[in-house]
């Protein structure tokens, strides 16, 4: 009956926490950013297109789709891909804060019911050297996460502080919100 249209193991973990049975379906869909869509706008976007993009394949679910966006002075900052731009976005981010927008849609296929939301996160970086993050890259490697780091592992130790309601949200699923979501559709986790 749950569907995560998405191909992101970090999700994947995430949603286990719940304990519910879902199955995976990886949406196909253009991530581009539109020409002069705010951040917020861009994550409920494309996380409604994720859950909207699996739907025929399953008429009768709901279906979970997530997006994130880093913000650093109003501009996303992805995923760097690899060590240099991961160099550039983490010495970026030194002595400063990066706030992450993770969008969630949940969508029934068998009603057309859509509820969405934007969670947001802020995380506060520590003055980081050249030294500092280079050690942390050769460790840990994050080049497909956005913002260069991995908060669940090693990246904790580049940060000042968290600021949000849900750490979940910071992984790329906000939980606390999808329990409500779910509980909307008559989905009771506990």
């Amino acid at each position: 009956m749950l569907v995560l249209a998405s191909s992101s193991p970090h999700r994947r973990q995430l949603l286990d926490k719940l304990g519910l049975p879902y199955q995976v379906c990886a949406p196909n869909i253009d991530e581009s950013r539109a020409r002069g869509e705010s951040p917020y706008d861009f994550v409920a976007r494309l996380s409604r297109e994720k859950a909207l993009a699996v739907a025929q394949s399953f008429p009768n679910h709901l279906i979970i789709g997530s997006d994130q966006a880093a913000v650093l002075d109003g501009e996303v900052i992805g995923k760097p891909g690899d060590h240099e731009r991961a160099k550039r976005q983490l010495a970026d981010a030194s002595g400063r804060s990066v706030l992450f927008l993770t969008g969630l849609c949940l969508y029934n296929s068998a009603s057309g019911s859509t509820q969405l939301d934007v969670v947001p996160f802020r995380v506060h970086f520590r003055h980081l050297d050249e030294a500092t993050i280079e050690r942390y890259l050769q460790r840990e490697q994050p080049y497909g996460c956005a913002g260069s780091f991995k908060s669940e592992g090693l990246g904790i130790a580049l940060f000042e502080r968290l600021e949000g309601d849900d750490p979940n949200a910071l992984v790329g699923l906000p939980l606390i919100r999808l329990v409500s979501m779910l509980a909307n559709e008559g989905v009771i986790v506990l």
